[in-house]
């Protein structure tokens, strides 16, 4: 039995950009667990590592049971079934240790993130061809020797008859004159016979070897078109990478964001917990607003100690009142940690405070429905908190001391009202208003206001969109070659998030234009991108665009979107170069 992994799934929250989702479920070990990051790649390593763990899990937890089976076929061997029991009792109680130990384990870590290490550094898979071994270079068959009038067989041999009438002699010459000629010439009928079958083996081995060589050349090709492409893609992840980067020591508000959600999804929790927080960040007051999902208390495990008893394991759990206060102070371990991982994986001083609502989703007793509510709720500025010595502090206590909020018994999950609650809007966002409408048939869309041109992009593709319920946005006119809109399309098959940016150009679109693009789409991670211009593109830009999720639209292709939506307007490169010239002077 091994480890079932769903489908990665991708999240969209308030603020339109995504994150990355996967199951995993063991039938035999009982277990389920929900892995999120903002990284595709990363969210699947993570899948891939648990998975493996609990394959391994289920194989020792299969020699376990062998053992039990073993045992009770032989309930008379005691000291086998204490051994099982012993190993039982040690894996709980590491569980439970774990559990104890969630605050402390962190403090060895440096929680700051390695961007080295979320670049593709892998080497392409494939190898490069290797050069055929050549086949041996025929040789051509022996050629039999010329026949000579000294051979043996040429030379008379003279009787007395010879020797005594000269006419015989001549006779005798003449027969071995006619036998040489005729030996030369079936010797150079062989010789002309072997020389076209040795002409014909040789330009058989050379259409070997160029045949060879093509097919090599046809390989290499291949394998450097594949690599290219390859690295051309690891080049791409890796500078959008370098890009959120930089984006983060700008401290731009939506890449402190994805920072933090980087910081606490690669922070290593036991299996029970369900790894799902959401974050705001207000740039003017530095305060990020962490809604944290706590484990409920039915996912976290009970058991104490495993007993051998007359043939029968017999699990022993905790006390209520121990496992209440082992629950209580897991939470306020786990606040603590997540502040504490936050505050030093912030390396440029992004975050003056944090404002930590700690929610548990879990199985109401009473009704048997499911109930979400915040049990604890707190807020604390930097200075104040990397002044405390968490390796020594009683969890509650500081918590308390830090003027937390939150019921004196966690366990009873009572509600408490968050401190600080998420705003639920994107700052990047700025009112749209309607252009198409002003539109006529005089509009030169090459001319219009830039602003203008990126609000009539969005209307457009709103347009588009809305039809499947789909929305469009448009962002704060920064003229800097970013996301001018992101778009959200909830079809199941062709939709997903969209980055469409807008092109009032003149001139044609040259490669660097479509590069900034899918460089774009891969840091908001979205499923598409579309640049949209009022002139063309280069051969240049569509060669790069070619495979990749881009759509290159040209002044035809919006004119003919505009007209399908009713609209009429005209493209004329030259008058917007004219006006341009003036405004200029």
């Amino acid at each position: 039995m091994k480890t079932r992994i769903s489908d990665v799934e991708v999240l969209y929250n308030s603020r339109y950009t995504e994150s990355f989702k996967v199951e995993l479920w063991h039938d035999g070990l009982k277990k389920h667990r929900l892995i999120r990051s903002p990284e595709r790649g990363v969210t699947e390593r993570k899948a891939k590592l648990q998975a493996s763990q609990w394959d391994e899990e289920w194989i020792r937890f299969q020699g376990r049971e062998n053992s039990r089976l073993g045992r009770e076929s032989k309930k008379q061997d005691l000291e086998a079934g204490k051994r099982v029991a012993a190993d039982l009792t040690g894996e709980a109680r590491r569980e439970l240790d774990q559990l104890r130990s969630v605050l402390s384990r962190t403090l060895t870590v440096n929680d700051a993130i390695d961007w080295e290490t979320l670049k593709d550094h892998t080497v392409f898979p494939e190898r490069k061809p290797q050069k055929p071994k050549l086949p041996i270079k025929p040789t051509g068959k022996v050629r039999p020797p010329e026949p000579k009038p000294d051979d043996a067989e040429f030379i008379p041999k003279y009787g007395l008859l010879d020797k005594l009438i000269p006419s015989r002699r001549s006779a005798l010459h003449a027969m071995l004159s006619q036998k040489l000629a005729a030996a030369r010439d079936e010797w150079s009928n062989t010789i002309q016979r072997i020389e076209k079958e040795d002409e014909a083996v040789l330009s058989a081995y050379q259409t070997l070897l160029v045949e060879l060589d093509r097919n090599y050349q046809d390989e290499l090709r291949g394998w450097e078109e594949k690599r290219a492409v390859f690295l051309e893609d690891q080049c791409g992840k890796n500078e959008a990478i370098e890009k959120r980067r930089a984006a983060y020591f700008s401290k731009e508000t939506e890449a402190v964001i994805e920072y933090c959600d980087m910081v606490l999804s690669f922070s290593a929790y036991p299996d029970h917990f369900p790894k799902e927080f959401d974050l705001d960040y207000n740039p003017e007051t530095k305060i990020l607003v962490v809604d944290y999902s706590l484990p409920p208390p039915e996912n976290i495990p009970r058991v104490n100690e495993v007993k051998f008893v007359r043939g029968e394991l017999v699990e022993q759990y905790l006390s209520q009142s121990q496992f209440d206060k082992l629950y209580d102070d897991l939470l306020y371990q786990t606040t603590l940690r997540t502040i504490h991982e936050l505050f030093e994986a912030d390396v440029v001083d992004a975050l003056l405070a944090i404002a930590f609502n700690g929610i548990v989703t879990s199985v109401d007793r009473a009704t048997g429905k499911q109930v979400t509510a915040c049990v604890l709720s707190i807020q604390v500025r930097r200075e104040e908190f990397t002044a405390i010595n968490l390796g020594s502090v009683d969890p509650k206590a500081c918590f308390r001391a830090l003027k937390g909020v939150g019921s004196s018994k966690l366990h009873s999950l009572a509600a408490v009202p968050p401190i600080m609650q998420i705003r639920r809007d994107d700052g990047r966002f700025v009112s749209a208003y309607e252009v198409a409408n002003t539109l006529d048939e005089s509009s030169n869309l090459a001319a219009m206001d830039w602003e203008d041109f990126e609000h009539l992009i969005r209307e457009v593709f709103e347009k588009e969109f809305k039809t499947n319920g789909g929305e469009v946005k448009i962002t704060q006119a920064s003229r800097d070659g970013g996301v001018d809109a992101l778009a959200f399309d909830p079809d199941p098959i062709r939709g997903g998030k969209i980055v469409i940016q807008a092109k009032r150009y003149t001139n044609t679109v040259n490669a660097g234009a479509v590069r900034d693009l899918y460089g774009t789409v891969l840091n908001e991670g979205a499923n598409k991108g579309i640049l949209v211009t009022t002139s063309d593109y280069g051969p240049d830009a569509y060669s790069f665009a070619k495979g990749k999720p881009l759509i290159l639209l040209n002044g035809a292709n919006l004119l003919h979107l505009l007209e399908r939506h009713g609209h009429k307007a005209r493209i004329d490169i030259q008058e917007a170069r004219s006006i341009a010239m003036n405004q200029a002077r």
